[in-house]
């Protein structure tokens, strides 16, 4: 017989299972990051940062759960590494699979850290195609043509997309892009880093990136020419901008060596920029994942390749003064032929 009573514990049935439901629905769902490349001690760092237990904000809803090795056999620092990174990323509970398209069957996301530039054109390409939003680790690629054909394929597939040195997000770096009130207006800025040299790459690709982006993150955008003075430890390159403006790089490659920055503004003067860390990056990846914008415009990345490809190009000439349009035209044109022969 239905009775009061068991009416009664129908409806308090039913509100449990509504409760039980929206806990449920009000839940976000994981958002599943897997990566390329297993040559880089980045893998393992960027994973501990994002599976972590205690993460919070963007990184709290994600997690790395796959993995392709990758690497390169004609680069001593790829090579050599990559055994170890697997079986470290393994042992964070990453499934380790055989080839991207397997990997893109099973994640969101994707970050692509082969420490090799020159793969980074043919392995993003599948991930484009797969409309999965990507980081591109530094370097974006390994000379000026393959950066600028990345952006062109990229367009096409209407990726989302990224690539950045860590240095740019440490807080006493990116404090300059945001405004410094002691500082004023920066009027110009010399920055330095490591800049070991690789032979598959232009020369300031491979290393070197890390304080040509610092350099960028105070200066913005606007470089109008370089020169390089190279020697067997050092580098120095100058930046003309086109409001007049002068930046500078050095490579360190003798000596003591580090990162660093000093900037020169209109009210002081600021010396503080340092590295502080993968996680800053991490988190700018996390909410550029979550449906952010790109924290660094495809525009400014590219013209820091053209800058370093203008260098490559003073180091040729002796130190001449090279301008960042007769490389970038150059390169663009190679680019739309590689495109047109990718036929994809």
């Amino acid at each position: 017989m239905f009775t009061l009573r068991s009416f009664s514990a129908l409806i308090l049935l039913g509100f449990q299972a509504a409760f039980a439901f929206a806990q449920t629905s009000d839940k976000p769902q994981t958002l599943r990051i897997g990566i390329i490349g297993l040559d880089t001690s980045h893998c393992p760092a960027f994973t501990k940062l994002i599976n972590a237990n205690d993460a919070t904000g963007p990184l709290a809803n994600m997690r790395v759960t796959a993995a392709f090795p990758g690497g390169s056999s004609d680069i001593a620092s790829s090579r050599d590494r990559v055994g170890k990174f697997t079986e470290e990323l393994r042992s964070l509970d990453v499934k380790i699979v055989d080839s991207i398209d397997e990997l893109l069957e099973q994640v969101d996301a994707v970050l692509l850290e082969s420490v090799d530039g020159r793969k980074h054109l043919p392995q993003v390409v599948p991930v484009f195609q797969a409309g999965k939003p990507v980081f591109i680790d530094k370097p974006l690629a390994a000379d000026l043509t393959d950066a600028i054909t990345i952006d062109l394929l990229a367009k096409k597939y209407k990726a989302h997309w990224f690539s950045s040195s860590s240095l740019r997000f440490s807080p006493s770096i990116l404090k300059f892009r945001q405004g410094v009130p002691s500082v004023g207006e920066v009027l110009g800025a010399s920055a330095w880093s490591p800049c070991a040299l690789e032979k598959t790459h232009t020369d300031l690709n491979w290393y070197g990136v890390h304080g040509v982006e610092t350099l960028y993150t105070a200066m913005g955008t606007g470089c109008k020419s370089v020169s390089r003075i190279h020697q067997a430890d050092f580098e120095l390159v100058i930046g003309t901008w086109e409001d007049g403006r002068i930046g500078t790089f050095r490579g360190v490659r003798s000596g003591k060596s580090g990162y660093g920055m000093q900037v020169f503004g209109s009210k002081g003067m600021d010396g503080s920029a340092k590295y502080e860390g993968y996680a800053p990056l991490v988190v700018g990846i996390g909410k550029f994942f979550a449906g952010g914008e790109a924290p660094v415009s495809p525009e400014e990345t590219l013209e820091i390749f053209a800058f370093m490809q203008a260098a490559d190009v003073s180091k040729q000439r002796d130190g001449a003064a090279v301008s960042l349009e007769q490389v970038w035209q150059a390169a663009k044109s190679q680019a739309e032929k590689k495109v047109q022969q990718l036929d994809l």
